[in-house]
């Protein structure tokens, strides 16, 4: 039965990873913001939903699942930051191929302590 609700989470994760696409995708696509996006946020969410959600409503293995594994496991793409990475490197631009990946490991970090952090203080408001 979790596998329905990791395959319920995980069809909504990727369609809003593929929304967040279409939104951020120009005609001039010179960076993947798209995928920043997604992973940047994605990263907030998880420790969030994980810290602010999970403990405090002791919600089960099956919703853990549709929204860890699922929802939030397929709204965000490490294989396309690797891939994008590549591209830019390829392209010959090692600089923003270097940057792109310091900004989004650095930045998924920082934003993962700062949903860890907001979902500590929603806890203890609580």
């Amino acid at each position: 039965m979790i596998y329905l609700y990791v395959g319920i989470g995980g069809f909504i994760g990727a369609s809003l990873r593929y929304f967040v696409g279409v939104l951020l995708t120009g005609p001039d696509q010179w960076f993947p913001y798209s995928t920043l996006a997604v992973n940047l946020s994605g990263s907030f969410i998880l420790a969030w939903f994980t810290i602010g959600l999970v403990e405090r409503y002791a919600l089960s293995a099956e919703w853990k699942a549709a929204l860890g594994t699922g929802l939030v496991g397929s709204y965000t793409t490490f294989s396309t930051l690797s891939m994008d990475a590549v591209l830019l490197y390829e392209r010959g631009d090692l600089f923003l191929s270097s940057l792109y990946v310091f900004i989004s490991i650095g930045g998924g970090l920082v934003l993962s302590l700062l949903g860890f952090h907001f979902g500590k203080r929603r806890n203890a408001a609580c």
